[in-house]
């Protein structure tokens, strides 16, 4: 992603390789008297006199506009192609001949030097799966002093394969630091850079994947007829198996295309290669199947994995996708073992001072190997991955509270992680990856601001593409702590105590002092800001900002998830008091969905879930499923089917996983009332993701006919370098970004070259950093999403049992045992005969051990999990009877947790009311 846009940085900077291979051009005319292009020729290049700052170019390490030319920055020691600026070229013809002209100076830092040495090279020329082919072979040039002018013309004679680019590059390592700078280049002749025109495949758009039998199924018809049109779904061999008329919808102004709505809902027979034929157009295949979604669950988790640091990637355990730790100390790394804080001469301080703050460092080094990759580089950022964690910990959680979840679908041993067989669920394990990190990000007692929490971790620089984590040789720096960064911590750190308590109670207390630490010091210091980013001062930061100036909202969130752990009134009166608690459900719920920076939707859907005595929980439960149905308005607004409209129609970066994030408060208000709309309203969207859209593209890898696979990646870059893999199947990609020719992405900038409308604002290209980035915390939304598809079965309505259960306790003690009652009732009229029942299972929100001392029953308990038998001559409840338990719930940490009561039972596997 672009290092200079305030809202997602996360990227940056593709590295080609510059080879000398002039054998592989035909004519080469090289020196300063070739002809003049004439100006009616087409130009390649985009921005060439960096007007518009740097759109369209990439650089590194330290690249900025300066006084009107394009200027990199190099450090001495900078490394071979360690410092470039490029741009891609797309557009050259094989056989044309170009008119290549730039400007060029450069100056050894304190401007004495006569010569800078080494020359920087320049060519044109394709990427690995080329073999860095090259139509304008690499040339050295010596830009020293004044301003001077290079000619040349060229004939492409060149395969350039998928990534050509022209690049000038350092080109061996530099005993002194310099500053090279380009004007006014261009690239002239060939054809016209065509507009834009994406293969969008049939115009019979659907969901790729598959629907579930019972559920809805929709689709959507590209066509210029005005009138209704027939379709017919055919099955695997071809037979018409049902057939309607489709539904005129009118131009969509988000695709601007005229389109119709398919519904065929009724047909609900299993099977896989159905097609839909409608206006001429045969759709592409997909299956009615109630596993549709069993592995998208396990799928979408593995690149968390796969983004870990600190630790080898295991072939065994994720096969082709195996490497070196990466961040430890071996070298070219210098590591994340003992990394220092910003030194007070980078360019990061300038921009503390500009918002006011004082230059800040400490003189000490801090272990902070672990935690995840954010996205396409290699930082690691609390505020990120604190969302990323808390909605994982939030789909386990789930496991506990809704009706349709399939509890064991997330235990031990579901997923593609090393540490499976150790009887903690497999989810939990991969977010303890990250909540290590988190604690270890943590500012030790003794220094300043202990408690505190650094805002992240990264590279003093930005590096190229591709790059292996273990191969990175740029410094690790430490950010000074943030209040976002320290509320993030205390959020799920408190959300993990719980959690984790029934599995490893050692590891919830720590977790649960760490939080409290955590919000005392984000209390201390409430107003510890993360700068906005200033290219003009900080040129080349190496990483995203995450700037958050206004974290009432986190403040909120983290006294929610403390209060939810604890019960502790303090944190109960914190989160009465905040304005958050108040706040209209459309300011809590946007149209544009939460984010990292937005983070009181979280609270909400945990207070609204988890069980507790919050005063008002019932209105802050409404709030939740008011704000789906907004959701749902929005949605049964948009003929492709997405849970999505923003302000204006603007996607934002990153759309996909605002959608997503729509999604799970759409599928809590499921959990909440067992209403089918909303859980219709999540197949239907997750219809979008998975190819009813308007290039008719899924944006998840692996997943579908045609699939986002090139997202923008150092470790991912098979695009670059085909011995690399593309990210693992699961991985979704940021979608469509209405922004993206406004952040300097130089692959948008060369080819929307006439704009783009909405959905169309989309590339599955490696270099376009602003549409095609995979995250962690756009992963995670997914993982919760395909969680609770794959609860769905066969999408039909839920089936429950008219029994009734609940857990009283027959003590009020605040520390150690306490006796309680589980209470099975039948509500219905005496008349009506007796109900069987065997056992009831229930999740406790914390922690206790249950057991039972009365005849004939036993209690069996997994984790937090727990089964009571009833003896066989008290199983029978009659209309308006009941039958008692006696039970012992003796608390794992002993007066630290809340002793809260589960709110969700399950009567011989089928779900029963509270009650």
């Amino acid at each position: 992603m672009s290092p200079f846009t305030p809202r997602r940085q996360g990227a940056g900077r593709t590295l080609g390789r510059s080879t000398a291979l002039s054998g592989a051009v035909g004519l080469v005319l090289l020196g300063t008297t070739a002809p003049a292009a004439s100006a009616d020729e087409p130009e390649q290049v985009v921005n060439g006199s960096f007007s518009n700052g740097t759109t369209g170019w990439e650089g590194y390490p330290a690249f900025a506009v300066q006084d009107g030319a394009g200027c990199l920055t190099v450090p001495a020691g900078t490394g071979a192609y360690s410092a470039a600026i490029r741009q891609p070229l797309k557009n050259l013809v094989k056989g044309a001949t170009y008119a290549f002209t730039f400007t060029a100076w450069a100056s050894v830092d304190g401007g004495s030097a006569d010569t800078v040495a080494p020359y920087p090279r320049v060519v044109i020329q394709g990427g690995a799966d080329v073999n860095y082919a090259a139509a304008f072979p690499s040339t050295k040039v010596n830009p020293t002093g004044a301003h001077k002018q290079y000619t040349y013309s060229f004939t492409e004679n060149a395969d350039l394969g998928a990534t050509p680019a022209l690049e000038f590059s350092q080109d061996i390592s530099n005993d002194k630091a310099y500053t090279f700078c380009i004007d006014d280049v261009s690239v002239k002749g060939g054809a016209e850079v065509p507009v834009y025109t994406p293969d969008t495949g049939p115009r019979v758009r659907v969901n790729q994947v598959g629907y579930l039998p019972a559920g809805p199924k929709g689709a959507t018809l590209v066509t210029t007829s005005t009138d209704p049109l027939p379709w017919q779904l055919e099955n695997a061999g071809g037979t018409v198996v049902a057939s309607g008329v489709s539904t005129p919808k009118g131009v969509d102004p988000t695709a601007g295309l005229n389109v119709h709505t398919i519904d065929f809902t009724s047909y609900t027979t299993p099977g896989t290669g159905y097609t839909l034929v409608a206006d001429g157009q045969t759709s592409y295949p997909f299956a009615i199947s109630g596993s549709a979604y069993d592995q998208l669950r396990e799928d979408s988790k593995t690149v968390f994995y796969t983004q870990r640091s600190g630790t080898p990637i295991l072939d065994s355990v994720a096969p082709g996708y195996g490497r070196a730790a990466g961040h430890v100390g071996v070298a070219p790394n210098t590591g994340d073992t003992a990394v220092p804080c910003q030194s007070l001469s980078d360019d990061s301080q300038k921009i503390l001072v500009k918002q006011g703050d004082a230059p800040w460092t400490c003189d000490y080094t801090s272990d902070v190997t672990g935690g995840w990759y954010d996205a396409g580089d290699q930082g690691k950022y609390v505020v990120n991955g604190g969302i990323a964690v808390g909605q994982l910990l939030q789909e386990f959680e789930r496991t506990k509270d809704a009706p349709s979840t399939d509890a064991g679908a997330l235990g031990d041993s579901t997923l593609r992680v090393p540490e499976r067989g150790n009887a903690v669920p497999d989810i939990l394990d991969e977010a303890k990856w990250e909540l290590d990190f988190f604690l270890k990000m943590q500012v030790k007692p003794g220094h300043p601001l202990a408690g505190m929490v650094f805002h992240k971790v990264a590279d003093a620089n930005w590096t190229g593409l591709p790059l292996d984590p273990a191969h990175d040789p740029q410094q690790r720096v430490l950010y000074r702590p943030s209040t976002a960064a320290t509320l993030n911590v205390a959020a799920t750190a408190a959300q993990g105590a719980r959690l984790f308590a029934p599995y490893d109670a050692a590891y919830a207390q720590k977790l649960l002092q760490a939080a409290k630490t955590a919000y005392a010091a984000a209390k201390a210091n409430p107003a510890l800001y993360a700068p906005a980013p200033d290219a003009s001062l900080d040129p080349n930061p190496g990483s995203g900002p995450y700037d958050d100036s206004n974290v009432t909202d986190e403040f909120y969130w983290a006294a929610s998830e403390l209060y939810l752990t604890t019960g502790d009134s303090s944190f109960r009166s914190d989160v009465l008091a905040s304005p958050w608690n108040s706040a209209a459900t459309s300011t809590v719920f946007t149209h544009d969905g939460f984010d990292w920076g937005h983070v009181a939707a979280l609270a909400r859907l945990d207070l609204a879930t988890v069980p507790n005595a919050l005063p008002g929980r019932a209105a802050i439960r409404q709030s939740v499923i008011d704000a789906a149905d907004q959701y749902l308005a929005d949605q049964a607004a948009q003929p492709f089917g997405q849970a999505y409209a923003p302000a204006g129609g603007n996607y934002a970066w990153g759309s996909n996983s605002s959608i997503l994030n729509n999604m799970q408060v759409i599928g809590t208000a499921y959990d909440l009332t067992d209403a089918a709309k909303y859980r219709d309203g999540v197949e239907r969207s997750m219809d979008y993701l998975l190819g009813r859209n308007a290039l008719n593209q899924s944006y998840i890898t692996g997943y579908g006919t045609k699939y986002s696979h090139n997202q923008h990646s150092r470790i991912y870059s098979h695009e670059l370098d085909p011995s690399l893999p593309n990210p693992p199947s699961g991985t979704i990609a940021g979608g469509p970004n209405s922004t993206t020719l406004s952040t300097g992405d130089p692959v948008a900038a060369a080819t929307f070259t006439k704009g783009c409308i909405t959905q169309f604002c989309y590339l599955d290209d490696i270099g376009a950093w602003s549409l095609n980035e995979l995250t962690i915390n756009w992963n995670a939304p997914l993982s919760w999403v395909s969680s609770f598809l794959a609860d769905q079965d066969n999408g039909a309505d839920l089936q429950t049992t008219p029994l009734q259960a609940g857990i009283t306790l027959g003590s009020r003690n605040t520390t150690g045992p306490t006796s309680a009652t589980l209470v099975v009732s039948n509500p219905a009229s005496p008349k009506k005969p007796g109900a069987h029942v065997s056992s009831v299972t229930f999740a406790l929100p914390t922690a206790f051990t249950v057991s039972s001392k009365q005849k004939g029953v036993t209690v069996s308990q997994d984790g937090a999990f727990v089964t009571v038998t009833l003896p066989a001559y008290s199983g029978t409840v009659y209309g308006g009877k009941q039958v008692s338990v006696s039970l012992v719930l003796t608390p794992v940490l002993d007066g630290q947790l809340a002793r809260t009561l589960p709110e969700q039972f399950w009567i011989d596997g089928v779900p029963a009311a509270n009650g």
